[in-house]
């Protein structure tokens, strides 16, 4: 198993965001349902969506949760050579009160409009826990993976306070990240969220996932790594940002 592949795929599943959700129909049996959803990655960095108890394909879960998200890289211009990724896996419902509180205040972040139909419409949160990938990272790239995902060191309280400090206190900085970057410029940008790897920032309704350049495991580690990137004067070379 390719070491190098697991990495690449876990970054596709970081820089997206949204992906083609297919559920086995339960109007139409035998045949496949595809929807698209937008998601965050959870605590344990398993897919986290929120969906609609009216929706077809949330009534195709409760009935068989079996499914798969596809995810491949936005604005790809030939999506043959672009790399993409399957997660089949079992989807789950979150009903304790204290999991849909963390998975909220997460999701929120990263999708600040869904607290209005979430709070006022019959919406709930959903987990996709993976069984097995699929990474095509191009022509002849071909793997079948396990052990994609990657659990959050910060999640919950730890990176809730780092977003929070960097998006009241170093809105400068942020945007000096974006324009090091190259992401675009043409709205307002917040930070939305810290993983072991690397850094959410939302522009407008778009989301972009930085990497470090080394994995940072504690908050004092994050906050070298942003503080290196805040003096920087150019993206490191060793980093593949992609917008």
């Amino acid at each position: 198993m390719s070491e190098k592949a697991i990495k690449h795929a876990r970054e596709l599943l970081l820089k997206e965001y949204r992906g083609v959700l297919s559920t086995h129909s339960k109007s139409m049996p035998g045949f496949p349902f595809g929807s698209v959803v937008p998601y965050c990655l959870d605590s344990q960095g398993n897919p986290l969506i929120l969906i609609s108890r009216i929706a077809q394909h949330t009534h195709n879960l409760q009935r068989d949760p079996k499914c798969s998200m596809l995810v491949g890289e936005r604005d790809a211009e030939d999506v043959q050579a672009a790399g993409r990724l399957t997660v089949l896996a079992e989807a789950q419902q979150i009903i304790e009160a204290d999991q849909i509180e963390a998975a909220a205040e997460r999701y929120y972040r990263y999708f600040p409009e869904s607290s209005n139909y979430h709070k006022a419409h019959d919406f709930d949160f959903w987990v996709l826990v993976p069984v097995r990938h699929r990474y095509i990272g191009g022509f002849g790239a071909i793997h079948w993976l396990h052990d994609v995902t990657l659990a959050n060191p910060f999640a919950g309280k730890a990176e809730a306070s780092m977003v929070e400090h960097m998006n009241s206190d170093h809105a400068k900085a942020i945007a000096h990240y974006v324009e090091l970057s190259g992401l675009p410029q043409t709205a307002p940008v917040q930070l939305a969220g810290i993983d072991s790897e690397g850094m959410h920032l939302r522009i407008g309704q778009g989301l972009y996932w930085l990497p470090f350049a080394e994995p940072c495991n504690t908050p004092k580690q994050v906050r070298e790594a942003l503080v290196s990137l805040a003096h920087a004067d150019r993206w490191p070379t060793n980093l593949a940002v992609e917008a």
